[in-house]
C-alpha cells in the first residue's frame, strides 16, 4: 500500500532520536499484524479528553488493535466528549490560573483536566442518567456485567445519540462497541462514573457485586488472551501510552499464566512499544526500560522494544497516521 502525504512527511524527516524510533516503532507494528498478529492498546493519561478518537477510532475500525486496556477515565470521557463537546472550555493559560480561578472553575461545575474543562451538568450527570436506567435493568435481571459492557449496553440502546455533539466516526468507544472488542479497566472505581456508582451502592440501591471487578477482569482478560493466542499463532503485541496500572496489569496477564498458572508454551508479548515522557528509571513503572519486562517473563530477548520519549497527544497520531498509511 502506498503512504500518504503524513507518512511521506514522517518518513523523510524523522530519521534519528526519538523521531526515528516513531518510524522503526511504527513498521514493525505493521510488520507484527501482516505477518497474522495482533495488537493491544494499553492507554493511560487523559486521551479521550485530548480527543485521541479522531485517529484511534479508525485505528480499532481497522482492526489495528484487537482489545484496548485503559484508566477508567479513559472510557468514560470519550462518551463525555461525544455528547457533551460544545459545552467544553479550553483554558490556553492554565499554568497562569490562581488557587481562586481554579475555584471559580468548579463554581461553575467545569473540571479542569490541563487545559480543557469538562462541564459537570452536561457531561457528567447526562450520562449518569443512562447508565443508571442500565444498572437497574441488569440488577432486575440478576445479570451482572464488565463496565465496559455496561457503556455498551447504554450505547446500544440508542438514548445517547440525541446528545451527540461531534461526528460519531471520532469516538474510539463507539468504533470499539462497533467491533464488540473487550475494553480491560482495572481499578474502575477511579473514576467518576466508578464515584457514581460506588454513591448508589451507598445508598443501597444496589449490590457492588453488579459490576464485576479486578480479579474477574483479570480472567476475562486472560481467557481473552487464550483464544486470541492459540499455538502456532503470531501472537500479539503491546501498544502502551504512558504508565501505571493501564499498562501494568494487562501485561501481567503473561507471566501470571506462566509461573502462577504453570501453565506450558504460553506465548510472550510480540511486540512491545510505549510512549512516555517519564524518567527513565528502574524505580518506577512507568520510566522503566524495556529490558526489565524480560526478568519479569512478559518479554523475550528478540521481541522488538521501542520507547518514544515524547508527549503522546503529538506521537500517537503521527504513528497512527503511519500505519494506517495517511
Amino acid at each position: 500500500m502506498s503512504k500518504g502525504p503524513i507518512s511521506q512527511f514522517i518518513e523523510h524527516h524523522y530519521r534519528h532520536f526519538n523521531s526515528a524510533t516513531l518510524v522503526d516503532a511504527s513498521v514493525a507494528y505493521e510488520k507484527l499484524l501482516a505477518e497474522g498478529g495482533k495488537m493491544m492498546l494499553a492507554m493511560a493519561g487523559a486521551m479521550s479528553t485530548a480527543e485521541l478518537g479522531l485517529s484511534l477510532a479508525e485505528m480499532i475500525r481497522q482492526d489495528k488493535f484487537a482489545i484496548v486496556c485503559c484508566s477508567a477515565n479513559n472510557m468514560e470521557e470519550d462518551i463525555m466528549n461525544l455528547v457533551a463537546h460544545t459545552h467544553y472550555k479550553r483554558v490556553p493559560y492554565y499554568r497562569d490560573l490562581t488557587p481562586d480561578m481554579e475555584q471559580e472553575l468548579l463554581d461553575n461545575h467545569m473540571n479542569r483536566v490541563t487545559d480543557t474543562c469538562i462541564p459537570e451538568e452536561e457531561a457528567f450527570r447526562r450520562l449518569e442518567k443512562h447508565l443508571v436506567d442500565a444498572w437497574k435493568d441488569s440488577a432486575a435481571k440478576g445479570e451482572r456485567l464488565f463496565p465496559y459492557e455496561f457503556m455498551y449496553k447504554v450505547i446500544r440502546s440508542g438514548v445517547l445519540k440525541q446528545y451527540y455533539e461531534i461526528d460519531p466516526k471520532d469516538s474510539w468507544v463507539l468504533a470499539a462497541c462497533e467491533k464488540n472488542i473487550p475494553i480491560i479497566i482495572p481499578a474502575w472505581e477511579d473514576c467518576t462514573t466508578g464515584n457514581i456508582f460506588t454513591a448508589h451502592c451507598i445508598r443501597g440501591e444496589f449490590q457492588t457485586s453488579l459490576v464485576k471487578g479486578g480479579i474477574e477482569t483479570m480472567m476475562h482478560l486472560v481467557d481473552w488472551y487464550q483464544k486470541n493466542n492459540p499455538k502456532g499463532s503470531r501472537g500479539t503485541g503491546f501498544f502502551q501510552i504512558g504508565g501505571g496500572t493501564a499498562g501494568d496489569f494487562p501485561i501481567c496477564c503473561v507471566p501470571m499464566m506462566s509461573q502462577d498458572l504453570a501453565w506450558k508454551d504460553v506465548s510472550l508479548w510480540q511486540y512491545f512499544c510505549q510512549i512516555s515522557d517519564s524518567t527513565t528509571s528502574y524505580g518506577s513503572y512507568s520510566g522503566a526500560v524495556p529490558n526489565e519486562k524480560i526478568t519479569w517473563g512478559k518479554l523475550s530477548p528478540t521481541c522488538p522494544k521501542f520507547i518514544v520519549e515524547s508527549d503522546a497527544t503529538i506521537v500517537a497520531p503521527l504513528m497512527f497516521a503511519h500505519i494506517l498509511g495517511w
